[in-house]
């Protein structure tokens, strides 16, 4: 198997390379930088399997530096420590494209299990063979990452990518709040946020606001569905 190798961006030089340790010692290769520059130049020089972004950088924040790496790379998976916990916080980082969010402080432990899921997710994806899929007079293209709809493109997030994609590999069934959070987030639900109501209305806003036919649906007390009608 192919070396694992991650990328962490974190100023504190301490919790770096405490992080690095803990990290190392469990089979995969760390490589560190500690301001959002250097972050920058190793994340565009070299295709990382997952990076880890603080947010308060010096020189390049790690919001502004998820956008960037998101210009370059739309798959590679990116995890962001802080210790700003508000919803708008977490929105904001979701919104640069960030596939996960953990706020300090926290266990060693389930950072490693925020890495390994988000891992399995990536490695399972690169299994299917179908690299477009379609639903109505929606296309999305899985490997140049470009989502056309009645021909017209669609530019989505890295986050809106993921979430449409598993709306249209589940067409036609309903899936709950914790299906979406499990499965595109890789997180357990948590009731107190709203987070995945935003998402899904930024996908709205995308893919059905100016169309004639709806494609995404609210099922009243089980969550949503995807699917070209409502008959």
């Amino acid at each position: 198997m192919d070396e694992i190798e991650i990328l962490i961006v974190e100023d504190e030089v301490k919790i770096a390379k405490a992080l690095k340790r803990g990290i190392s010692e469990n089979g995969y290769k760390v490589e560190l930088a500690f301001d959002g520059a250097i972050g920058k130049r190793m994340a565009l020089a070299y295709r990382y399997n997952l990076i880890i972004l603080d947010v308060n950088l010096p020189i390049i924040n790690g919001f502004d530096l998820c956008r960037m790496i998101r210009k370059f790379d739309q798959t590679v998976p990116i995890i962001m420590l802080t210790a700003l916990n508000a919803t708008e916080d977490k929105l904001d980082g979701f919104d640069a494209g960030v596939d996960d969010y953990i706020c300090k402080p926290f266990e060693l432990k389930e950072l490693l299990a925020r890495i390994k899921a988000l891992l399995k997710r990536t490695v399972n994806s690169q299994v299917f063979t179908d690299n477009i899929l379609t639903v109505a007079d929606l296309e999305m293209n899985l490997t140049s990452k470009e989502v056309k709809r009645a021909g017209t493109i669609i530019s989505l997030t890295a986050k809106e990518f993921m979430l449409l994609e598993y709306f249209i590999r589940n067409k036609n069934r309903v899936v709950s709040r914790a299906d979406i959070a499990e499965k595109v987030w890789g997180i357990d639900f948590d009731t107190q946020t709203n987070v995945i109501d935003v998402f899904v209305n930024y996908l709205r806003n995308k893919i059905d606001k100016n169309f004639p036919t709806r494609l995404i649906h609210t099922q009243f007390g089980m969550g949503y569905i995807l699917k070209e009608n409502r008959n």
